[in-house]
């Protein structure tokens, strides 16, 4: 018996038990004994009368093994002994789908688990249509679950999960609307595969990546080799930029004596002094 229950027999009780009492002395003792056992059972079958939801209940009462209504919330009385309530909590509730093994649509064996968000829309429907509401959407959850997973493929499996969680609920809130039950989500937690499969992957994506690498190594070094080409075009245009681009390398080294300069003697000066040397030679002395 609830504390609410307990209070109302007692006060029920203590009523009883005063009028017992005085009509007792004023009657018979007898008659005072018969009202007190009397009034004992009377604030018993008052205090079950009386029943109380919470916010987040909805009780069905059936009457008999009959629906006759849905209370709640709040204070409410039922015929005892006649009448039986049944609380329902309208909570979203959360429920663990455990891990199942499923085959994917390219033959990949995978184990898949995830978790149920639902809430009870209509509790008589909820009580009177299914045996047990929590165990028929788990189970109806699990074959769910195993025929859209095994619709896709491995790839689609881990790339859309948001989708497939959202399919996945839809397909079972089709059927729940007729359990009264209201499916809020689906969310599936970890996937799971073979290791093997696991250590493939891996290899593929590390191949992928390095292919990516050498494709953006390779478009680096074509930029820079066509930098390079305007860069020496520029050069060629203007007789002096060579010079100067000398001149500035040999400033950026710095005043370290452990340098060694490298001096570059365009091919043009060289030429000239080689063909001033053989007009030297031919001269006639």
């Amino acid at each position: 018996m609830k504390a609410v229950n307990f209070l109302f027999f007692i006060i029920f009780f203590a009523i009883g038990l005063v009028i017992s009492v005085v009509l007792g002395a004023a009657v018979h003792p007898g008659v005072g004994v018969a009202l007190g056992v009397l009034s004992f059972f009377l604030a018993l079958l008052l205090a079950i009368a009386i029943k109380i939801a919470y916010q987040w209940e909805r009780t069905v009462v059936l009457r008999l093994g009959k629906y006759s209504g849905t209370k709640g919330p709040g204070l409410f009385f039922i015929v005892p002994i006649l009448d039986q309530a049944i609380f329902v909590d309208i909570r979203i509730l959360t429920m663990d789908i455990p891990a199942q093994q499923v085959i994917t649509r390219d033959n990949v064996p995978v184990s898949v688990n995830g978790v149920l968000y639902f809430k009870v829309s209509k509790v008589e429907d909820a009580i009177i249509k299914v045996q047990n509401y929590r165990v028929a959407m788990l189970q109806y959850s699990l074959t769910v679950l195993r025929d859209v997973i095994g619709e896709m493929t491995l790839d689609e499996l881990l790339a859309e999960r948001e989708r497939i969680s959202q399919q996945i609920a839809k397909s079972v809130e089709a059927q729940a609307v007729s359990w009264g039950l209201d499916v809020d989500s689906i969310k599936l937690q970890d996937i799971d595969m073979p290791e093997e499969l696991k250590k493939m992957m891996s290899r593929q994506a590390s191949a992928e990546r390095e292919k990516r690498a050498t494709i953006t190594k390779a478009l680096g070094d074509k930029e820079a080799a066509l930098n390079l080409a305007d860069a020496a075009r520029t050069m060629a245009e203007s007789p002096g930029a060579m010079q100067l681009r000398t001149l500035q390398t040999i400033d950026g080294l710095g005043p370290t004596a452990s340098n060694t300069v490298v001096l570059a003697i365009p091919l043009e000066v060289m030429e000239v002094a080689r063909t001033y040397n053989e007009v030297l030679k031919k001269k006639p002395a």
